[in-house]
């Protein structure tokens, strides 16, 4: 006669080494879950920023309400960089492209739609259309030097953007200069890497 009870017992072990092993799954997987959300939190918090462009000042590179991600850690501005500067007569972050820092000279030719820095002429394929529009008033003589600690930034839709072209605006201290732009993760279907400087 076989032993009834004994494999009612085996049953119940092997039930509940069952449940034991799930449960010690699941709170590993808890674990998991938990240090990778912390990571992520820290370095949003203090290397990466989700900032959305406000405006239609960097066409057609940048659209309206388009999201970016941007760093903050250790960087100094380059030429071509696109930047997110804080603006504190405007009160809120915009979205600009580094056109020279500190110690180079920066001069606009309105006329012949040319802008070089040091007396070179810039390669901006990115531009939505030639620069024209001098600035909000009051006007930035040119050419400007840009002070050591400083960048002079504009958008790439240059004739429908307030920036260093305008005393509204003006140099930008690097102090304000909130990161550069790596990614443009939103809308989806225009995921892209930023900063490649013929883009």
């Amino acid at each position: 006669m076989p032993n009834t009870t004994l494999e009612t017992a085996d049953k119940k072990g092997g039930a509940q080494n069952k449940k034991s092993y799930f449960y010690a799954e699941a709170y590993e997987w808890v674990g998991i879950i938990s240090f990778v959300l912390v990571i992520f939190v820290l370095l949003f918090t203090f290397v990466f920023r989700e900032v959305a462009v406000d405006g239609d000042s960097m066409l057609d590179t940048l659209h309206n309400n388009d999201r970016l991600i941007i760093c903050n850690v250790d960087y100094k501005p380059k030429n071509n960089d696109i930047v997110v500067i804080y603006v504190k007569n405007l009160h809120k972050p915009l979205v600009k492209r580094v056109i020279a820092t500190g110690g180079q000279t920066v001069n606009i030719d309105y006329a012949a739609h040319r802008v070089y820095v040091d007396n070179v002429l810039q390669y901006e394929p990115f531009i939505k259309e030639p620069t024209a529009f001098m600035g909000k008033a009051p006007i930035v003589s040119m050419p400007t030097r840009v002070p050591k600690g400083y960048v002079f930034v504009m958008g790439d839709n240059r004739n429908d953007s307030i920036d260093s072209r305008s005393g509204e605006i003006g140099m930008v201290d690097t102090k304000y200069v909130l990161g550069k732009a790596l990614v443009r993760y939103f809308p989806v279907q225009d995921i892209k890497l930023l900063n490649d400087e013929n883009q």
